[in-house]
C-alpha cells in the first residue's frame, strides 16, 4: 500500500495499479525496455492488474514472470469493463494508468488517473480526463516509486 498525504488533493491509500497494456506498458505488443522491473518493484506495494484488449496477442507472454493479474477484455464495450473493474477494487485505492479512449472512464474513475503519451499517442479525452500526464510509463511509475514526485505534482 502507497500512503500518503498531498496538500490541496488530500489522502491516498492506494492498493491496486490498474493498467491498460498496449500504448501503456507496451509499444507495438512488446514490453517497453524498464518495465518488467519497474512492475517487478511496484507488486511489493501495490496489486498490479493489467487490463487489455490486447490488440497484438502478446500480452500474455509479455507478462510471463511479473506478480501481476492479467486480463483480457473480450466482447464489446472493453470502457465500461475496465471501469466496472476499478469500481469493483474500490476506485479510491486506484491509480490507473492508460492512453485509449478505452481508457477514459478508468482514468476518471480512479484515484489518480495517468495518461502516458508514448510512441502510440494518447486519445485527448483520455489526456482530459487524468489528474497526469507523464510522456514514458516509466516516468509514471517512478512517481509511485518516489511518491515525493505525486506530491510534487498534484499538490495545490
Amino acid at each position: 500500500m502507497i500512503k500518503l498525504d498531498i496538500p490541496g488533493f488530500g489522502h491516498l491509500a492506494l492498493e491496486h495499479l490498474v493498467t491498460d497494456f498496449t500504448g501503456t506498458l507496451a509499444a507495438d505488443g512488446r514490453l517497453i525496455p524498464g518495465v518488467r522491473e519497474a512492475l517487478t518493484g511496484l507488486s511489493g506495494k501495490l496489486k498490479v492488474h493489467v487490463l487489455t484488449s490486447d490488440t497484438f496477442g502478446t500480452a500474455e507472454n509479455e507478462l510471463s514472470g511479473i506478480d501481476c493479474d492479467l486480463h483480457i477484455m473480450t466482447g464489446e464495450d472493453h470502457d465500461v469493463q475496465k471501469e466496472t473493474f476499478a469500481r469493483k477494487l474500490g476506485a479510491d485505492g486506484v491509480v490507473a494508468f492508460g492512453n485509449g479512449r478505452n481508457d477514459i472512464a478508468m482514468l476518471r474513475l480512479a484515484r489518480i488517473g495517468v495518461a502516458v503519451s508514448q510512441g502510440e499517442g494518447c486519445a485527448t479525452a483520455a489526456l482530459v480526463e487524468s489528474d497526469i500526464l507523464v510522456t514514458s510509463i516509466l516516468d509514471g511509475l517512478g512517481l509511485l516509486t518516489d511518491t515525493r514526485r505525486l506530491t510534487a505534482t498534484l499538490r495545490f
